[in-house]
This record gives structure tokens, C-alpha cells and sequence, in this order.
């Protein structure tokens, strides 16, 4: 990817209404883009509907759809693409649980590298309502888990993009992986 000066300029001009912005950042985003979309799609079935590229494309285009974008950077552009990506698996699993009555609802990994409540598979859909819930209690923990598990950043991106310190936003990340193990605990899965 070139510099994230260039990805930066392009979406500052692209909030200024620069249409032409808007189409130079996908040839800079994509390969990020798609690092996110592969992680999420990592621990669905095998034989998803879904792939990374459709994933990436799809979100894209919802996306470069917006009337007003005003993204704060490129960490917060991947932050949103990456929320953008959670709704569309959502939504997927959602049409697939009701055309299978439930059954069969895909699980995924909410972070890999970070274990939370000891399980390694959650139920897309619980996790989207847990996140609900948490966004309801506290939006910045919601904000935490949505850029370290499915943006993928580390506690520094995370911090800049939150607009914290990185102490502060690893303080933050702890209290939602503990809120979260107690809210899933039972519906996690080993």
C-alpha cells in the first residue's frame, strides 16, 4: 500500500466532495481491505457464500454509496470498513438462519490472538448482539472490540483512532474482553 499520507489526502479530499478521490483509494485500500474482510471470514464454514473479495467489494460499494463521508484518517476508514464488513456477515447470517430456522448459524473467531471467555467460536449473530448491548452501555468499549477484533488494529491504531492514549485504550480493551466473556460466557463455544 502507498503511504498512509496518500490514503489520508484521498479521504480528506473525498469528504470535501472530490469524486475523483474517491475512486483513486480503492487501488490503495484494497489489499488492507481485504486483509480485514480474510481475517473475518477466517472461522466461517468452509463452504461460505462469502468470500474475502466479495466481502471487500460489497463493502465498498455501500461504502462509496454514502451521500456525506467524513472520515478522520486512514485508521478511522478501515475502522468503518471493517464495521460495514460486520454488518454485511450479519445480515448473511441472519438470511441464512431464518431460511434454515436457526440452525446452522455460523460461528466466528472474535479475536484470534486474544482469547475472550476462553472460546474460540462465538455465534456471529450473538456477538452482534452482545456488541449491540455493550454499545448501549458503553460506545467506547464497543469501539474498542469493533478495531482490535474485526479491523484488526493494534492497541496504538485503535488509540489514535479513539483519539485516547494507548494505556487508555488498552485499559479499555481489557474491561470489554471481561464484559464480553461474561455476557457470551454461555454461549461460547469451546
Amino acid at each position: 500500500m502507498t503511504g498512509s499520507r496518500s490514503v489520508t489526502a484521498l479521504l480528506a479530499d473525498w469528504s470535501r466532495g472530490d469524486p475523483a478521490a474517491r475512486d483513486q483509494l480503492l487501488p490503495l485500500v484494497y489489499l488492507e481491505l481485504r486483509r480485514i474482510a480474510a481475517r473475518q471470514l477466517r472461522h466461517e464454514r468452509p463452504n461460505h457464500t462469502l468470500q474475502p473479495t466479495a466481502l471487500v467489494h460489497e463493502a465498498y460499494l455501500r461504502l462509496v454509496d454514502q451521500r456525506q463521508v467524513d472520515f478522520d484518517g486512514r485508521g478511522h476508514f478501515f475502522a468503518v470498513a471493517a464495521q460495514v464488513m460486520r454488518r454485511i456477515l450479519v445480515d448473511h447470517a441472519r438470511r441464512r438462519a431464518a431460511e434454515k430456522r436457526g440452525d446452522g448459524v455460523p460461528d466466528v473467531a472474535l479475536d484470534e490472538a486474544r482469547d475472550v471467555a476462553g472460546a474460540s467460536r462465538l455465534s456471529v449473530l450473538n456477538l452482534d448482539h452482545a456488541l449491540d448491548k455493550l454499545q448501549q452501555l458503553d460506545s467506547g468499549l464497543a469501539q474498542i472490540v469493533e478495531l482490535r477484533a474485526f479491523a484488526g488494529l493494534t492497541i496504538e491504531e485503535a488509540a489514535g483512532v479513539l483519539g485516547v492514549s494507548p494505556a487508555t485504550a488498552k485499559r479499555e480493551w481489557s474491561a470489554a474482553r471481561a464484559w464480553l466473556a461474561r455476557e457470551l460466557g454461555a454461549d461460547a463455544r469451546p
